[in-house]
């Protein structure tokens, strides 16, 4: 079975950065990454995904802001999030699935971490 861990969530003031990364603990490639979040009260809003070549793609909210990769050493995924926004504080997950066709839709995406928690103060 396949699990993921995110790391490097914490608390940040407006306009600082922080970078998010997800870890697999077997061999995973190639497949679909996505990052998604959730704020209380709010629906899992997909963010940025990262197909199997190598391709970014971005929701409109965070477009400009936050960078989705991959670290081939390392064989860990990140989001380097920068200029951050109150708005912006929710739990963070990474998934991940070898068939995506749509990176922003959560339902398709069978592997999840457990979140990390990224707070932005004013």
């Amino acid at each position: 079975q396949v699990r993921l861990v995110e790391s490097g969530g914490g608390s940040v003031q407006s306009g600082g950065s922080l970078r998010l990364s997800c870890a697999a603990n077997s061999y995973t490639y190639p497949w679909y990454i996505g990052w998604f979040r959730q704020a209380p009260g709010k629906e899992r809003e997909g963010l940025a995904g990262l197909s199997k070549n190598g391709n970014p793609s971005y929701a409109d909210s965070v477009k400009g802001r936050f960078t989705i990769g991959q670290d081939n050493a390392k064989k860990t995924w990140y989001l380097q999030m920068n200029n951050l926004k109150p708005e912006d504080t929710a739990t963070y997950y990474c998934a991940g699935d070898p068939y995506i066709s749509e990176w922003w839709v959560a339902g398709e995406y069978r592997y999840w971490g457990q979140g990390t928690q990224v707070t932005v103060s004013s």
